[in-house]
């Protein structure tokens, strides 16, 4: 098995699952399930696993997957898929990166495997392509053996559909159906057999064409001149894999009754023989078609061209036609991809009265004639060439109606589909499938740095990781590396630093102090894995973050010369605060300062720094607030409650009080949108960011809201001594927990890791530095607290605040 690690949603792998020996890989997000309401990003799917054949295999449904996982890529934003493909017995095929797993069509232990695999993917749904030849058992009952252990739902594209089945073939129908969240068909008629014959309720089943390609054709005399076809020639056409069934001798028993019409008509048979029929039988049954085409004197009008066509040259014979004909002999025919192309992109039909057809040639795009009548498909053809004009008006009412069947329109149709599924079966659920919970307990859990340590090494702490594995590639920055300075700061006023932390917080410190730029009074922020910083100056909320970290550390220092040199780089930086414009920045800078002024109160510059920062933010806050938006920023965005938190713990300290009661304020209202209705912390997701003046949306949920939130309401609990604020507290703290919209734990007490987030379906597997330390932090924060008061409350609490929350008006 070869895999390779792809991005933060998880692992691509090629896998060949010839039997339950091969190993499913490991270490995927978790997949649970979809609240509500729908916000843009709900009601976009983004990661599809697609089951059905797949080229270079040949057969129809192997092209339809293909071009419907390519459709699905190319939707904006894109979905990304991930294809199962089943193999054809006694062939191999070379499949590409597009196919991540290869299932041994006739072991059922195959079967399971590929379960097992997709349990462990980032898959939000899995899209069936249902044909009963392509499943191994009885009436292809294996697949059966795989949709049984999928945790995700199902979406099954019935190809074909038995209005008469056998006993075996009803009984895999049946649970097939019962373990579909959707049953999507090509044809109305599809939806009258699931209903009669399989009791399927109409809201379980949808409608969604055969795709097409979105092109123009070209005139049938270039796409001629194109293929070296005789331009005066009108062109006949059918293509498709060849076999019995298809009604092609019916054709060519019409043929001598259009040659005497029409001399010089040719007629193109494109395709070649059926893999299954060529392993049998070889190619005898074209041989035999080749006969009666001699023996009926039209060998001169008739063309076989045995190959099976890629898209392209699929297109330009089609676009050399003047006429695309299906004498197929099958009335109960559902769907025909070969229909869907010749009439979809705009030619003129004649065809037998199969079910596809019949729907879709329906308002003047075709011409029907009776199942095996060759005078009457000869008489239908030789009227349409004899009068152009009829042809031209069948071919624009054709491609009228193809413009619902292009691929764009197709893979929407399904994304809806799907999002629609996964909603459900949120709300249907309730909880997150499969995933651990955190028993309750009045106990804070313990601080583990091992998941911190992991992700650090001798340069300093890595920002971002592929599951709990430290991403390189992502390399460092002085954000996460202050982070992590003031959270040691912090523990070290809770226990002495073990040997590895020491070194941690040596490291961090190094870090910090390579990026100091003493000539432009700056940090840098971003370094390369190969220790190039890749900036010049770093963001101004870098800045502010590192004076907060660094005053922290000179007053809780522990070793002198680390305390000394915090001090230092604190004096340096702190008053370049004052130049920069984000009120991000200014409340680092002041939540440092408070801490740094206790120990050197009285410094004028930075008592004139902090003053600053503070009339900037309060400023800022006047300016903008107004009716129902009590806040600093015309929108919501991201470390939203260090805001009020930096006014409230000023105004504290210097003996402000209008600061803290507009601290407050700001504080109450947006705790006010992060408490849901059931009682439990909601931070402001990362779907809110850009909306001017807009209540927050649900989703993403970043572990960085619930630590500032745990921050600015105990430092409100302290200033305030109110219980309400100490409840808010451990109710953004529950979020960790697992007491938030999913109810699932996004912290590992274990390791002291965190996951990036809540997606509205399911937490995010990745553990990156931020997250970590935005609950470090947070767990430091609370047991400060705790030591401090034994007013606090046990931390399996998060009960609703002790009063009413105040209008967001």
């Amino acid at each position: 098995m070869r895999a390779t690690l792809d991005d933060e949603r998880g692992v691509q792998p090629f896998v060949s699952l010839e039997g339950a020996e091969a190993d499913p890989p490991v270490g995927f997000d978790e997949l649970p399930s979809a609240p509500i309401p729908l916000s843009r990003a709900e009601r976009t799917i983004r990661r599809v696993a697609l089951i059905g054949t797949f080229p270079p295999r040949r057969c129809g449904i192997a092209t339809f997957t293909s071009d419907f996982q390519q459709a699905l890529n190319a939707l904006e934003p894109e979905v990304e898929t991930v294809t199962l493909a089943m193999s054809d017995p006694g062939h191999t095929h070379d499949y590409g990166r597009e196919v991540a797993v290869e299932i041994a069509r006739d072991r059922v232990t195959a079967y399971s495997a590929a379960a097992d695999f997709l349990n462990q993917a980032d898959i939000d749904v899995v899209s069936l392509q249902h044909e009963f030849g392509i499943f191994g058992g009885s009436a292809g009952s294996h697949v059966l053996t795989l949709l049984r252990r999928l945790r995700m739902p199902v979406v099954t594209t019935f190809h074909t559909i038995l209005a008469d089945p056998d006993t075996a073939q009803r009984r895999v129908m049946e649970e097939l159906i019962a373990r579909s969240e959707r049953l999507v068909v090509m044809a109305r008629k599809g939806v009258e057999i699931l209903r009669d014959v399989y009791s399927v309720p109409d809201d379980k089943i949808a409608i969604v064409l055969h795709g097409i390609p979105d092109i123009a054709l070209s005139e049938p005399s270039v796409a001629r001149t194109r293929l070296g076809l005789p331009i005066d020639r009108l062109t006949l056409m059918t293509f498709g894999l060849l076999s019995p069934g298809k009604g092609i001798e019916t054709m060519i028993e019409a043929m001598p009754a259009i040659v005497a019409r029409h001399p010089l008509i040719n007629y193109l048979i494109v395709g070649a023989t059926h893999p299954h029929l060529a392993a049998q039988k070889g190619e005898r049954y074209r041989q035999s078609l080749a006969n009666r085409v001699a023996e009926l004197g039209v060998a001169g009008n008739v063309t076989f061209l045995d190959r099976f066509l890629e898209l392209d040259d699929l297109i330009t014979y089609i676009a050399a036609c003047d006429i695309y004909v299906t004498p197929y002999l099958n009335p109960a025919q559902i769907t025909s991809g070969t229909l869907a192309y010749g009439s979809g992109l705009g030619r003129p039909v004649v065809s037998t009265p199969y079910w596809h057809a019949t729907e879709i040639l329906g308002d003047g795009a075709g011409i029907l004639v009776p199942f095996a009548e060759p005078g009457e498909l000869a008489a239908a053809v030789n009227g349409l060439l004899d009068d152009p004009a009829q042809r031209q008006t069948m071919s624009a009412r054709a491609r009228e109606a193809g413009r619902a069947m292009t691929w764009p329109a197709v893979a929407e149709q399904y994304r809806n589909i799907f999002s629609a599924v996964r909603i459900a079966q949120r709300q249907a659920k309730g909880v997150a499938a499969n995933l651990p919970r955190l028993a309750p307990s009045a106990i804070l859990p313990p601080i583990s740095t091992t998941h911190l340590a992991a992700m650090s090494d001798d340069t300093g702490l890595l920002q971002h990781a592929v599951l709990g594995i430290p991403a390189r590639d992502h390399g460092y920055c002085i954000d996460d590396n202050v982070r992590a300075l003031l959270f040691l700061a912090d523990l070290q006023q809770l226990r002495p630093l073990t040997a590895v932390e020491a070194r941690l917080l040596a490291t961090y410190a190094a870090f910090i102090d390579h990026g100091w730029r003493a000539d432009a009074a700056c940090f840098r922020n971003f370094m390369s894995y190969e220790r190039r910083w890749l900036d010049d100056v770093g963001s101004a909320d870098a800045q502010g973050r590192a004076v907060w970290a660094l005053a922290a550390l000179a007053l809780q220092g522990g070793s002198q010369s680390l305390g000394q040199w915090a001090t230092t780089l604190v004096f340096r930086a702190a008053p370049g605060l004052a130049a920069s414009d984000s009120p991000r920045a200014w409340a680092y800078g002041l939540l440092g300062l408070n801490k740094f002024l206790q120990r050197y109160e009285g410094h004028r510059e930075l008592e004139e720094t902090r003053a600053s920062l503070a009339e900037k933010l309060r400023q800022r806050l006047a300016d903008c607030a107004g009716p129902g938006w009590l806040w600093f920023e015309d929108e919501l965005s991201y470390d939203n409650a260090r805001l009020p938190q930096a006014l409230i713990e000023t105004g504290a300290v210097a003996h402000r009080p209008e600061l803290v009661s507009a601290g407050l304020g700001t504080l109450d209202w947006l705790m006010a949108y992060q408490t849901a209705p059931e009682g439990h912390f909601r931070p402001v997701g990362t779907d809110s960011f850009g909306r001017y003046r807009l209540p927050p949306l649900q989703f993403d949920q970043q572990p960085l809201e619930a630590g500032a939130a745990v921050g600015a309401c105990l430092s409100a609990a302290r200033v305030t001594g109110s219980v309400l604020w100490t409840e808010r507290a451990m109710a953004a703290f529950g979020w960790f927990k697992g007491e938030n919209d999913l109810f699932v734990p996004v912290a590992e007490i274990e390791t002291g890791a965190c996951f990036d987030g809540l997606h509205f379906d399911r937490r995010n597997g990745n553990r990156g530095a931020e997250s970590t330390l935005a609950y470090l932090l947070a767990l430091a924060e609370v047991h400060l607290a705790r030591r401090a008061s034994t007013a606090m409350l046990p931390i399996a609490q998060t009960p609703a605040t002790s009063r009413q929350l105040p209008d967001r008006g």
